[in-house]
């Protein structure tokens, strides 16, 4: 069994919990997730089944999307809606005024996480040392925020927002910093990723759905890998590529292809040099 799950992760729930669930369900223990999403999070949750556990990285580093609610007036120490309160404010921004700043935060940025984050600090994550009274120095990290707007108002002083972002952007992060350019403060009362590379939060699918199709529910490697270039191969170097043997560079540097020979995806390459080398190899 092999192949990328785009899996609609409910709230509730951890990354790990729904890794487990969907262990149960196939029948298998190799699977593992492409990026945590919070247990008060929902949306896509992308999970490697068999070798396309190996696309952990490669998808980890792919922009997100995420639709959030920002509520003004109080913030939390985790910054979202299960923390405990630690600021309120009677300056509350105004809609109009909240449009007008967003364009700051598009851009490369210098972004502080979350004391409640999973950065590890000297071998310990910082939500730990959070929850043990202990503060982390945590280290501003560079994110890219592509696109970021206001979709409508939801609540009283609340506002839901797309984010379009880089991998590693704290979507709480950016909650806390917009709140205090506006001289306010503010937390992050739900999030939904939408977006993980090219998988959508339409297309993806739940626990239920799951239960009932099983392996038909998983995307194979080669459709999951179709945004990358071919790079096709010639018959004669099927038996070199099997045995490891090194194959001369025959593309583009600093490029990255799904390498095909005989008509079978043999992994992700990419030049090292003057050789072609397989950074992640897919095949059975």
């Amino acid at each position: 069994m092999k192949g990328v799950l785009n899996l609609y992760k409910p709230k509730g729930i951890t990354s790990s919990d729904a890794v487990v669930s969907c262990r149960k369900i196939l029948g298998t223990k190799a699977i593992g997730h492409m990026g945590t999403l919070d247990p008060a999070g929902e949306g896509v949750l992308l999970l490697g089944v068999g070798k396309a556990t190996r696309l952990f990285d490669y998808y980890l580093k792919k922009d997100k999307e995420y639709e959030a609610e920002f509520c003004f007036g109080y913030a939390t120490d985790t910054l979202d809606g299960d923390g405990i309160v630690i600021e309120t404010t009677d300056n509350i921004p105004k809609k109009e005024d909240i449009i007008a700043v967003l364009c700051e935060f598009e851009g490369k940025q210098m972004q502080i996480p979350p004391q409640y984050s999973a950065k590890s600090i000297g071998g310990v994550r910082a939500y730990k040392l959070a929850r043990n009274g202990g503060i982390a120095d945590l280290q501003a990290c560079e994110v890219e925020i592509h696109r970021v707007e206001l979709i409508k108002q939801t609540a009283e002083n609340t506002y839901l927002m797309r984010i379009c972002c880089s991998a590693g952007t704290y979507i709480r992060s950016v909650c806390r910093d917009i709140a205090k350019r506006l001289n306010s403060c503010a937390t992050m009362i739900s999030i939904k990723r939408t977006v993980c590379g090219r998988f959508s939060v339409e297309n993806a699918v739940s626990m239920e759905t799951l239960e009932k199709l099983k392996e038909e529910a998983l995307i194979s490697v080669d459709e999951a890998l179709e945004e990358l270039p071919k790079l096709n191969l010639p018959d004669d170097l099927y038996v070199p590529l099997c045995n490891g043997i090194k194959i001369k560079a025959l593309s583009e540097e600093n490029v990255s292809y799904a390498l095909y020979c005989k008509g079978e995806l043999f992994g992700i390459a990419e030049n090292v040099g003057e050789i072609l080398k397989i950074k992640t190899y897919l095949r059975d």
